[in-house]
C-alpha cells in the first residue's frame, strides 16, 4: 500500500513530456509550461477555436471541429515574450492516417484529400480496390484541416519529433 501511495506521489509531481498539441510556434513540452501563465489570451485569440483550456489549464489543439490556418492571433496576444517563436516552422506535426480508415475497408472516401489545401493527401489507384491514400509529408503542414471532416475519425496530427 505505503508503495503504492509513493508511486503515485512521484506521478503527480513528475514532469513527463505531455502529447498535448500546443498553439503554433509554441514552446514544446516543460518549456511550454514553465513560461505560458493560463491567462486564456491566446484561447480568446483563436480565430478557428480550436485551442482549448487543457490539463492543468494550459492551451491545447484540438481538430475535432476545425484547422489552423496559421493566422498568428494566438502568439500575437500572448504577453509572454519567450513562449512563442515566429521565426521557427509553426511547430512539428504532420497528418497520420489510422487503420480504421474506410479505404483499408475497401470503401471509396476522399474527404480528407478534399479538405487539404495544400494538397499533401493524395490517393493511390488500384484495380478492384478503393485508392489507398498517401501523405506528402513535405507538403502537410500538419493544420488539421483533414481530421474533422473523417467519417471514420481515422486521422490524427501527431508530433514528428
Amino acid at each position: 500500500m505505503t508503495e503504492s501511495i509513493n508511486h503515485s506521489r512521484r506521478n503527480l509531481f513528475s514532469r513527463r513530456k505531455s502529447s498535448a498539441i500546443r498553439p503554433p510556434w509554441g514552446r514544446e513540452g516543460i518549456e511550454f509550461t514553465d513560461i505560458c501563465t493560463r491567462c486564456s489570451a491566446c484561447i480568446t485569440a483563436c480565430e478557428t477555436k480550436i485551442i482549448f483550456k487543457g490539463d492543468g489549464g494550459f492551451p491545447e489543439v484540438s481538430f475535432k471541429d476545425n484547422e489552423c490556418t496559421f493566422c498568428r492571433q494566438c502568439a500575437s496576444v500572448c504577453p509572454e515574450d519567450k513562449l512563442f517563436d515566429l521565426t521557427q516552422p509553426p511547430w512539428q506535426h504532420k497528418a497520420v492516417i489510422q487503420d480504421n480508415c474506410l479505404t483499408y475497408q475497401g470503401i471509396w472516401c476522399q474527404s480528407c484529400k478534399d479538405a487539404c489545401e495544400p494538397r499533401a493527401i493524395s490517393f493511390t489507384l488500384s484495380v478492384g480496390n478503393a485508392p489507398m491514400p498517401k501523405i506528402d509529408s513535405e507538403l502537410c503542414t500538419g493544420c488539421g484541416a483533414c481530421v474533422a471532416p473523417c467519417p471514420s475519425q481515422a486521422i490524427s496530427i501527431k508530433s514528428t519529433e
